[in-house]
């Protein structure tokens, strides 16, 4: 088996891809001679997907559920290295990533400290019996996970997917308040397991599900002063009013659950004082208030979490992604009055996994943590991320179909709408990714109208690399919007 798949790599790798390794079509940016590889502009080697890239796609069309990677002429790259913010793909591509590839490479990819921390830990222990007999990395990462807790005294519950932190925390809330019915918010992408899916809006996500869904969520709409005007929160606090009051799906509701920014519905940011009045409302109705920061926090916005720029405290926090410095590792966290709501362990965990705990991944986690703090990422990302906006508002200023430039942080967004109507431009940033990845830049679509721009770049990303892609991305987006005019 090794054998015949070795020879297959090596008959798919010969012939033209060396030769098309030495045909630079370099899209203007430094060599990686003159830095190290993670500080570069990109360089093209082969007009992507290369020969390789396309290649490998065949090779997984045969072997993954169709439903899983979207494979066309046009797209993707496959990834063979990454460091800070760089990208190479497996034809010698390198890339400038504006996605931090979901956020996760938070502190950059393949950061030295987290690699140190890992290959010292897997020649001691790579796995362990969470929560039978758990390794001590996972009570040294949960020591320090929950020392930067908005809470005295927080607890934690551990997983390994955003998805897994919901879920623990949608059930938190029930243990805690007796009450089934959930609040969630139109726009809102909380996971795509069974019940982070109940409280995640996008009809195409939930729509071939709904019969296995819970019934008990009712979405309010999310405050947007775009097309709302000003008092987008107070119009859509009064709809969190009424289902606080008569229930959701006639269950009463014991869980209400937001991104204090929305990540995947476009980067969209409340008004000033929405989370507030909502928090207050939550608790007068005796629901427990959950803050999906799983994309939002560790720094992402500018704050250690989004929360923390209105000054609200929420029940329940859930963070992943970053989390584990690119493992899989997440958690629900809380303070002791409301995480006691389970009962202590009487040999028989309610809510655990094989993988909880994991010494990998929490060691990989605490290199993460430390990072974060030693190199300042957190005030670091608020500096960059005016530099990024800032840089964006100007350039696209004068576009009429940029509607808006908005985020916090390196958390950025750009809306593409009809300047008339604001209608969104249904696929205009997917399309932009395709042509940007021909520029050596990676972005993402967003939005349920595929119509926004994701910006969410490593907060390693230097001043020099920031400098370089603003213009590009202006330049990029009036092209295609100039195209379709």
């Amino acid at each position: 088996m090794q054998s015949r798949m070795g020879r297959a790599d090596g008959q798919e790798r010969s012939g033209t891809v060396d030769q098309e390794r030495t045909m630079s079509i370099s899209t203007g940016g430094s060599s990686e001679g003159s830095a190290s590889f993670g500080q570069v502009l990109p360089n093209l080697v082969t007009r992507p997907p290369g020969p390789r890239s396309q290649s490998l796609a065949r090779r997984l069309r045969r072997v993954e559920s169709r439903n899983v990677t979207h494979l066309k002429p046009e797209f993707p790259v496959f990834w063979e290295s990454a460091a800070g913010a760089n990208v190479r793909d497996v034809d010698g591509n390198v890339y400038l990533d504006l996605t931090g590839a979901f956020g996760v490479a938070l502190a950059g990819h393949t950061n030295p400290a987290v690699g140190r921390e890992l290959r010292d830990q897997a020649s001691l222990l790579v796995h362990g019996m969470g929560d039978v007999h758990p390794p001590e990395r996972k009570v040294e990462f949960l020591e320090a996970l929950t020392s930067l807790a908005p809470w005295p005294n927080s607890r934690a519950i551990l997983g390994s997917s955003g998805s897994e932190a919901v879920e623990a925390a949608l059930k938190t809330a029930l243990l805690a308040t007796g009450k089934p019915g959930i609040l969630a918010f139109e726009g809102a992408y909380h996971g795509l397991t069974l019940g982070s899916l109940a409280a995640t809006h996008r009809a195409d996500f939930r729509g071939p599900f709904r019969e296995r869904l819970y019934p008990g969520v009712h979405f309010a709409p999310f405050p947007d002063p775009l097309r709302m005007g000003e008092e987008a929160g107070e119009k859509c606090l009064k709809v969190v009013a009424e289902v606080l009051k008569q229930g959701a799906g006639g269950e009463a509701v014991g869980a209400v659950i937001l991104e204090p920014i929305q990540g995947r519905g476009g980067v969209r940011v409340p008004p000033p004082g929405f989370l507030e009045e909502l928090a207050r409302s939550a608790r007068e109705a005796g629901a427990v208030l959950i803050f999906d920061e799983i994309f939002t926090g560790l720094g992402r916005t500018g704050e250690l979490f989004a929360c923390a720029h209105e000054g609200v405290l929420p029940d329940l926090l859930c963070v992943g992604k970053g989390l584990g410095g690119g493992l899989p590792l997440s958690a629900c966290l809380g303070p002791p009055e409301v995480m006691d709501a389970w009962p202590p362990s009487e040999g028989e965990a309610l809510h655990t996994s094989t993988f909880l705990g994991n010494p990998l991944a929490c060691a990989s986690g605490l290199a993460l943590l430390r990072e974060v703090e030693d190199r300042g990422l957190v005030t670091r990302s608020a500096e960059l991320g005016a530099v990024l906006l800032q840089g964006l508002r100007s350039g696209l200023g004068s576009i009429p179909e940029i509607a808006e430039v908005r985020g916090r942080g390196l958390f950025v967004g750009v809306e593409i709408a009809d300047p008339k109507t604001l209608t969104p431009l249904d696929g205009f940033a997917a399309g932009l990714a395709e042509k940007a990845l021909e520029h050596g830049i990676l972005v993402l679509p967003a939005g349920a109208h595929g119509n926004v721009v994701e910006l969410t770049p490593p907060l390693v990303i230097t001043r020099e690399q920031l400098a370089w892609v603003v213009p590009e991305l202006v330049g990029l987006v009036g092209e295609a919007l100039g195209s379709s005019r």
